[in-house]
Protein backbone atom coordinates (compact mmCIF):
# COMPACT_ATOMS: atom_id res chain seq x y z
CA UNK A 1 0.00 0.00 0.00
CA UNK A 2 2.93 2.04 -0.34
CA UNK A 3 3.46 5.63 1.66
CA UNK A 4 -0.71 5.24 2.23
CA UNK A 5 -1.13 5.18 6.10
CA UNK A 6 -4.82 3.34 6.21
CA UNK A 7 -6.26 3.03 9.84
CA UNK A 8 -9.65 1.32 11.53
CA UNK A 9 -11.80 4.19 11.88
CA UNK A 10 -13.00 4.18 15.35
CA UNK A 11 -16.38 5.89 17.14
CA UNK A 12 -13.92 8.99 17.76
CA UNK A 13 -13.82 9.19 13.71
CA UNK A 14 -17.93 9.56 13.46
CA UNK A 15 -17.30 13.35 12.40
CA UNK A 16 -14.71 12.63 9.70
CA UNK A 17 -16.30 9.94 8.60
CA UNK A 18 -19.63 11.66 8.45
CA UNK A 19 -17.79 14.70 6.61
CA UNK A 20 -16.47 12.34 3.91
CA UNK A 21 -19.66 10.65 3.62
CA UNK A 22 -21.50 14.03 2.92
CA UNK A 23 -18.83 15.34 0.66
CA UNK A 24 -19.06 12.04 -1.35
CA UNK A 25 -22.70 12.47 -1.98
CA UNK A 26 -22.45 15.74 -2.65
CA UNK A 27 -20.13 15.33 -5.15
CA UNK A 28 -22.37 13.04 -7.03
CA UNK A 29 -25.89 14.94 -6.39
CA UNK A 30 -27.31 12.25 -4.03
CA UNK A 31 -29.02 13.53 -0.99
CA UNK A 32 -27.97 13.39 2.79
CA UNK A 33 -29.03 13.85 6.31
CA UNK A 34 -28.13 16.44 8.43
CA UNK A 35 -24.50 16.47 9.82
CA UNK A 36 -25.52 15.43 13.09
CA UNK A 37 -27.87 12.76 12.01
CA UNK A 38 -24.94 10.96 10.13
CA UNK A 39 -22.68 11.32 12.76
CA UNK A 40 -24.82 9.61 15.58
CA UNK A 41 -25.55 7.17 12.45
CA UNK A 42 -21.92 6.12 11.49
CA UNK A 43 -21.04 6.24 15.58
CA UNK A 44 -23.87 3.38 16.50
CA UNK A 45 -22.53 1.46 13.51
CA UNK A 46 -18.85 1.33 14.21
CA UNK A 47 -19.77 0.94 17.73
CA UNK A 48 -22.29 -1.74 17.51
CA UNK A 49 -19.42 -3.28 14.73
CA UNK A 50 -21.84 -3.28 12.14
CA UNK A 51 -19.87 -1.20 9.86
CA UNK A 52 -16.16 -1.15 9.21
CA UNK A 53 -14.60 2.04 8.11
CA UNK A 54 -11.16 2.53 6.71
CA UNK A 55 -9.62 6.13 6.72
CA UNK A 56 -6.38 6.74 4.61
CA UNK A 57 -3.72 9.95 5.44
CA UNK A 58 -4.47 11.80 8.17
CA UNK A 59 -6.69 14.40 6.92
CA UNK A 60 -8.48 12.41 6.39
CA UNK A 61 -8.18 11.76 2.56
CA UNK A 62 -10.38 9.26 1.78
CA UNK A 63 -12.69 6.31 3.45
CA UNK A 64 -13.43 2.47 1.76
CA UNK A 65 -16.96 1.60 4.10
CA UNK A 66 -17.32 -2.48 4.18
CA UNK A 67 -20.19 -3.96 5.57
CA UNK A 68 -20.54 -7.79 6.40
CA UNK A 69 -23.33 -10.75 5.63
CA UNK A 70 -23.23 -14.36 6.26
CA UNK A 71 -23.60 -16.46 3.08
CA UNK A 72 -26.89 -19.10 3.13
CA UNK A 73 -24.82 -21.33 0.35
CA UNK A 74 -21.52 -20.96 0.96
CA UNK A 75 -22.25 -20.62 4.76
CA UNK A 76 -19.06 -18.12 5.11
CA UNK A 77 -18.89 -14.30 4.84
CA UNK A 78 -19.28 -11.82 1.82
CA UNK A 79 -18.24 -8.51 2.02
CA UNK A 80 -19.59 -5.23 0.65
CA UNK A 81 -17.67 -2.63 -0.16
CA UNK A 82 -20.10 -0.40 0.17
CA UNK A 83 -18.64 3.15 -0.81
CA UNK A 84 -15.10 4.36 -1.60
CA UNK A 85 -14.18 7.72 -1.51
CA UNK A 86 -11.10 9.94 -1.94
CA UNK A 87 -11.16 13.54 -1.80
CA UNK A 88 -11.17 14.96 -5.11
CA UNK A 89 -7.49 16.99 -5.12
CA UNK A 90 -6.14 13.79 -4.47
CA UNK A 91 -7.25 11.61 -6.64
CA UNK A 92 -4.29 9.60 -8.91
CA UNK A 93 -2.06 9.37 -5.93
CA UNK A 94 -2.86 5.71 -5.09
CA UNK A 95 -5.22 6.38 -2.02
CA UNK A 96 -8.24 4.42 -3.19
CA UNK A 97 -6.05 1.49 -4.18
CA UNK A 98 -4.34 1.66 -0.72
CA UNK A 99 -8.05 1.68 0.05
CA UNK A 100 -9.42 -0.89 -2.06
CA UNK A 101 -6.33 -2.89 -1.13
CA UNK A 102 -7.14 -2.64 2.63
CA UNK A 103 -10.51 -3.25 2.33
CA UNK A 104 -9.49 -6.79 0.61
CA UNK A 105 -7.25 -7.39 3.69
CA UNK A 106 -9.70 -6.66 6.21
CA UNK A 107 -12.50 -8.50 4.68
CA UNK A 108 -9.75 -11.41 4.39
CA UNK A 109 -9.07 -11.63 8.15
CA UNK A 110 -12.94 -11.01 9.22
CA UNK A 111 -13.37 -14.45 7.29
CA UNK A 112 -15.15 -12.93 4.27
CA UNK A 113 -14.75 -15.60 1.88
CA UNK A 114 -15.29 -12.69 -1.45
CA UNK A 115 -16.10 -8.87 -1.49
CA UNK A 116 -18.76 -7.05 -3.89
CA UNK A 117 -18.65 -3.57 -4.75
CA UNK A 118 -20.55 -1.53 -7.55
CA UNK A 119 -20.49 1.50 -9.25
CA UNK A 120 -22.25 3.16 -12.07
CA UNK A 121 -21.49 2.75 -15.37
CA UNK A 122 -20.04 6.23 -15.89
CA UNK A 123 -17.86 5.96 -13.41
CA UNK A 124 -14.60 4.40 -15.45
CA UNK A 125 -12.15 5.50 -12.87
CA UNK A 126 -13.79 3.71 -10.50
CA UNK A 127 -14.37 0.56 -12.84
CA UNK A 128 -10.80 0.25 -13.33
CA UNK A 129 -9.43 0.64 -10.09
CA UNK A 130 -11.85 -2.53 -9.50
CA UNK A 131 -10.79 -4.53 -12.55
CA UNK A 132 -7.49 -3.36 -12.24
CA UNK A 133 -7.85 -4.79 -8.11
CA UNK A 134 -9.12 -8.25 -9.54
CA UNK A 135 -12.87 -7.89 -9.26
CA UNK A 136 -15.02 -8.67 -12.18
CA UNK A 137 -18.39 -8.23 -13.08
CA UNK A 138 -19.04 -11.60 -14.86
CA UNK A 139 -20.56 -14.29 -13.47
CA UNK A 140 -18.71 -17.67 -12.63
CA UNK A 141 -15.69 -16.98 -15.46
CA UNK A 142 -14.13 -13.88 -17.28
CA UNK A 143 -16.63 -15.10 -20.06
CA UNK A 144 -19.12 -15.76 -17.84
CA UNK A 145 -22.39 -13.13 -18.35
CA UNK A 146 -22.33 -9.47 -17.26
CA UNK A 147 -23.73 -9.08 -13.32
CA UNK A 148 -25.99 -6.28 -12.85
CA UNK A 149 -26.81 -5.04 -9.51
CA UNK A 150 -30.75 -3.84 -9.21
CA UNK A 151 -32.12 -1.40 -6.53
CA UNK A 152 -35.55 -0.46 -5.40
CA UNK A 153 -36.30 2.28 -2.95
CA UNK A 154 -39.06 1.39 -0.86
Amino acid sequence: MGDVVIRHATAADAPDVARLIQDFETEFDNPSPAADVLVARVRELLTTGEMTVLLAGEGPDGFAQLRFRRSVLLGGWTALLEELYVVPGLRGRGIGRALVEAAVDAAQRAGATSIEVGTSEDDTAAMALYESAGFSNREDSPDGPVMYCYIREL
